[in-house]
């Protein structure tokens, strides 16, 4: 069989735009390994993506279409890549592809943003953790660098970020305030979070100080900012697309100029991160938060219920 199943879309737009289509199954090349993928997720980041509202902001020229969606997944080897040693067919793992299209039946990955996947769960839960697990992990372990007792506020709680976050500040020894949807306050009490407030009923006036501020949101920056103490670090993952020009330059500016700066920073997980997620997924210090699993088939509704907001964690494709 030289064609695969993939997601795709012909021209930006809504999520109607995206339907399932062939291509030609890829080949690994040296340094890859091919992975027959079990399931992927869908992510905040591809939704303006598809839109075509990050080409607007950035400015960067089309490739073409056919384009892909889909992060992360997690698979079983198939065939190895030449010099590659250290997986082979059978195996078990997760990754993130450089560019998006892991919404696939097959997808070559370079063993440099591979790792094993865990073994205490299936792969299709297993899904939903490498795209926001490393990058939680990276805001709080490498970016915020969290210590034992200081109060952390996670905004955009319960997402897929989010969901994580709440559950390494728990692991990290941190007081965990929760900003989310009121319906989700006892799965983040569960999660860790030693406080859940509904972020609609909840302005950044009503809040005390954070050492660390958590923002997977992307609006009202300086008003965050302004809960920091005076050693406090926030770190930002998104940015306010319907006034990008306001929020990238507050944001560029923060990370210069006075104190308490804004880390800002876009995930590019390489082998030794993934290593640890599958480290704190084994051990059972994280747990994948999924809330609906999607056939492939069905990535345009995937896409219309993340937009639609009030997800809890992940929605994941399955693919095979």
């Amino acid at each position: 069989m030289n064609e695969m199943r993939a997601a795709l879309y012909d021209s930006y737009g809504p999520p109607d735009v995206l339907y399932v289509g062939t291509l030609p199954k890829p080949l690994p090349g040296p340094g890859e390994v091919l992975v027959r993928v079990h399931a992927t997720s869908v992510n905040g980041g591809e939704l303006p993506g598809r839109a075509g509202r990050v080409r607007l902001v950035t400015g960067v020229l089309d490739r073409g279409f056919p384009k892909r969606v889909g992060i992360d997944f997690a698979g079983e080897v198939v065939a190895v890549g030449e010099g590659v040693t250290t997986y082979g067919p059978g195996d078990r793992v997760w990754g993130v592809p450089r560019r998006f299209g892991a919404a696939a039946e097959f997808v070559a990955v370079d063993t440099r943003r591979l790792a094993p996947a865990p073994a205490n769960i299936d792969l299709v839960r297993a899904a939903a953790l490498p795209g926001v697990g490393t990058t939680a992990i990276t805001a709080l372990r490498d970016k915020a660098h969290l210590q034992p007792g200081e109060r952390l506020l996670v905004r955009g709680a319960s997402g897929g970020v989010g969901s994580v976050a709440v559950q390494l500040g728990h692991m990290y020894g941190a007081h965990v305030t929760a900003l989310a949807n009121a319906k989700h306050h006892d799965a983040l009490t569960e999660l860790g979070a030693d406080e859940v407030l509904d972020y609609r009923t909840t302005s950044p006036a009503d809040l005390p100080r954070f050492d660390v501020v958590l923002d997977t949101v992307g609006t009202e920056f300086p008003a965050y900012r302004g809960l920091l103490t005076r050693s406090g670090r926030m770190v930002a993952i998104a940015f306010d697309l319907d006034h990008t020009f306001t929020s990238l330059s507050y944001l560029v500016g923060s990370t210069v100029f006075g104190g308490r700066r804004v880390r800002f920073f876009s995930g590019d997980p390489r082998a030794d991160l993934l290593a640890e997620l599958t480290r704190l997924t084994d051990t059972g210090a994280l747990r994948p938060v999924v809330d609906t699993v999607f056939p492939l088939a069905e990535i345009a509704e995937a896409h219309r219920v993340l937009e639609a907001g009030g997800v809890r964690g992940k929605l994941v494709i399955q693919v095979s």
